[in-house]
C-alpha cells in the first residue's frame, strides 16, 4: 500500500470544489492585486535605500546609545502624568463603550437604535486622536485635559465595537433564564448579559489602557501634556542624550504596565 493512501478506517479529508474555493480565491487575489498596485504609490522601490544610507543610520543610531539621565526627574514625572492621561481617558471610555456598546449589539437593542448608533462609533474611531486632541485643545485650552478628552472620545469608539462583540457571543440561556422569571429588558441585561462579558470587557479595557499608554505620548505632539511634549521639545532640540533617555523611561514604564494588564488578565480568563 502507497504511503500516500489513507490507512484502513481513516476517513479522508474533505476535498472542496472550485465554486467553494473561489471566494477564497477572489479574496486572496485582490490583496495581492491591491499590494501590486499600491507598490509604486508607496516607493516601495526605496527599500534599497536602507542599506545605501546606513552609515547615517549608524551614527544617529550611535548618539542614541548615550542616555543623558541629568533631568530623570522630570521625565520620570512627565511619564507618571502620561500614565494618568491614560488611565483617565480610558476609565471615561469605558463609561462611554458599556452604553454604547449594548446599544451596537445585535442581540440586545432594537434595528432602529442599533444601526445609528454603529455609524456614530465608526466615526469616533476614524477620527485620529490628533484631530480630537486638537479641537478639544481649542476648547480647553492647551494641558493633559485636552489630552485625556480626546484618548476617551477615540477609545469609547474602539470598546463600543469590542463591547457590542462579546455581548452578540454570549450565551443565550442565561438570558432566558432571567426572562422566565418575568425580568424586564433591563434586568435581563444586568443579570443575564453582563456577568457573561464582563471579564471580556475588562480584558479589552486593560488592553486599551496599555495602548493609550502609547497613544497619549503622541498627543503630547500638540501640547496634550505629558513625556510626548518634553520628548518633542528635545527631538526639536537635536538633544539626541535628552531623547534616548526619555525613550528608555517610556520602554520602562510601558513595559511595566504591560506586565501588570498581563497579570490582570490572566487572573480575568
Amino acid at each position: 500500500m502507497s504511503l500516500a493512501d489513507p490507512s484502513p478506517g481513516v476517513p479522508s479529508a474533505p476535498q472542496r470544489t472550485m465554486a467553494q474555493r473561489a471566494p477564497d480565491l477572489l479574496v486572496w487575489g485582490g490583496v495581492i492585486l491591491l499590494l501590486l498596485i499600491s507598490f509604486k504609490p508607496v516607493e516601495m522601490s526605496n527599500l534599497g535605500r536602507l542599506f545605501a544610507n546606513s552609515e547615517n543610520m549608524r551614527q544617529y543610531g550611535a548618539e542614541l546609545l548615550k542616555p543623558d539621565f541629568t533631568h530623570w526627574r522630570i521625565y520620570v514625572q512627565q511619564m507618571w502624568l502620561t500614565i494618568q492621561i491614560a488611565l483617565w481617558g480610558t476609565a471615561l471610555a469605558v463609561v462611554l463603550a458599556v452604553p454604547f456598546g449594548l446599544a451596537c449589539s445585535r442581540n440586545v437593542s432594537p434595528v432602529w437604535l442599533q444601526q445609528p448608533m454603529r455609524l456614530l462609533m465608526n466615526l469616533l474611531r476614524s477620527i485620529p486622536d490628533l484631530v480630537i486632541g486638537t479641537l478639544f485643545i481649542v476648547a480647553v485650552g492647551l494641558g493633559p485635559f485636552a489630552g485625556v478628552l480626546a484618548l476617551a472620545i477615540n477609545t469609547g469608539g474602539v470598546l463600543a465595537k469590542l463591547f457590542s462583540e462579546a455581548v452578540e457571543s454570549i450565551d443565550k440561556g442565561p438570558v432566558e433564564g432571567v426572562r422566565a422569571t418575568g425580568a424586564t429588558k433591563l434586568q435581563e441585561v444586568v443579570w443575564g448579559v453582563i456577568p457573561q462579558v464582563a471579564p471580556l470587557w475588562t480584558s479589552y479595557a486593560l488592553y486599551r489602557f496599555e495602548s493609550n499608554s502609547r497613544s497619549a505620548t503622541v498627543l503630547g505632539l500638540i501640547g496634550a501634556g505629558g513625556i510626548g511634549q518634553v520628548l518633542f521639545e528635545s527631538l526639536n532640540g537635536f538633544q539626541y542624550g535628552e531623547l534616548a533617555a526619555i525613550v528608555v523611561v517610556i520602554v520602562v514604564a510601558v513595559s511595566l504596565i504591560d506586565l501588570l494588564s498581563q497579570a490582570m488578565r490572566s487572573r480575568l480568563l
